[in-house]
């Protein structure tokens, strides 16, 4: 049987570094010699191909149109790869696996995004075992077909659903977590996959890739002391569509007059609202609490416990594709591809 065949793209990040030890500087990494700087990929029972982005970038500043150029290259070499592994900056890489893992519908292979803490060419780094394990999680195979089908986060032995991460920590190696869905595989001695949790996609379908993202979106976090000046600035910004609104744990909020006033005046002029908890994990459960459920009257949209991440890029998503606004509720509350349980 023949070798599975990956295609490492590079977007940008840290992984991508290595140190220049004469002056210090980290410079970029030439992906055309990887084999020759990491000799441990020979070793997997695999084919690799690399392509990097023309011009690198550091991942504060990813953007749709990163997203877009990400899923092109996908595309474009779908037929001729049996998996994909993306590097990635870690601070936006939940968001652009999150948006990806809608984009890239009927997926029926690994897209798996990893990145490091440390360059790849220091002593102490992780790079090199997030990118090896990563590599062998795309190439696994059952009878010639891939083994995970969806789009995944590999960081520090664990291998996540991209859409149900959120990066915790910026200094510790185990920098993400999925606090609302059970990882999908696990590196140790052996590779344990758990068959249960992952995405089971429709094989009959062909892979359809959506390029059109609409931006016009404001994310909102309720704070005690937010005031009626902030928050009517916010909604009504010019061209707005969509506000995530992230609350107090289970989606409670203030019940003061002025906002929910101001909350139904928004979506009487047809602008969507999401209620997503600030916690790190749980879920919001609109009418539970006295101080949800006139949200729930209004016709908020309950993100249940879909991640900050995946609410935004999924709203980016679906405005993309101009849903019509009596369907736009169901669909936001019904899980695609795995964002919410």
């Amino acid at each position: 049987m023949a070798k599975p065949n990956i295609l490492l793209i590079y977007t940008g990040g840290t992984i991508g570094m290595i140190k220049d030890f004469k002056t210090g500087v980290l410079k970029t990494f030439d992906f055309k010699t990887l084999l020759d700087k990491i000799p441990e990929l020979q070793l997997l029972e695999c084919t690799i191909k690399t392509v990097s982005f023309e011009k690198p970038i550091d991942s504060s500043n990813m953007n749709p149109a990163y997203w877009v150029q990400t899923a092109e290259i996908i595309e474009s070499n779908y037929t001729k790869f049996d998996g994909f592994v993306v590097l990635h900056g870690s601070d936006t890489m939940s968001y652009t696996a999150s948006a990806l893992s809608f984009m890239l519908e009927n997926l029926a292979k690994p897209v798996v995004f990893t990145g490091s803490q440390l360059p790849i060419g220091d002593l102490r780094t992780d790079a090199k075992e997030n990118l090896i394990t990563s590599i062998q999680m795309a190439s696994l195979q059952k009878d010639g077909v891939p083994i995970i089908k969806e789009v995944c986060l590999y960081f520090e032995y664990k291998l996540y659903r991209g859409n149900r991460t959120t990066k915790l920590n910026a200094e510790n190696f185990k920098a993400f977590a999925s606090l609302n869905y059970p990882e999908l595989a696990e590196s140790g001695v052996h590779l344990k996959v758990n068959h249960e949790y992952l995405f089971k996609p429709d094989l009959k379908k062909l892979l359809r890739v959506h390029k059109n993202l609409d931006t016009n979106i404001a994310l909102v976090k309720l704070f005690p002391g937010v005031s009626l000046a902030f928050l009517r600035s916010v909604l009504t910004t010019p061209n707005l569509k969509a506000v995530v609104l992230e609350t107090y744990g289970a989606g409670n909020c203030t019940t003061e007059a002025w906002f929910i006033s101001l909350i139904k005046e928004t979506i009487n002029k047809g602008i969507y609202i999401i209620n997503v908890t600030q916690c790190a994990g749980g879920s919001v459960m609109m009418g539970h609490y006295e101080t949800s459920n006139q949200l729930k009257d209004m016709g908020v949209i309950s993100g249940k416990d879909i991640s900050t991440e995946a609410a935004i890029s999924k709203l980016m998503f679906m405005l993309g594709q101009n849903i019509a606004s009596k369907s736009f509720k169901l669909m936001y509350e019904t899980s695609l591809c795995g964002e919410i349980s």
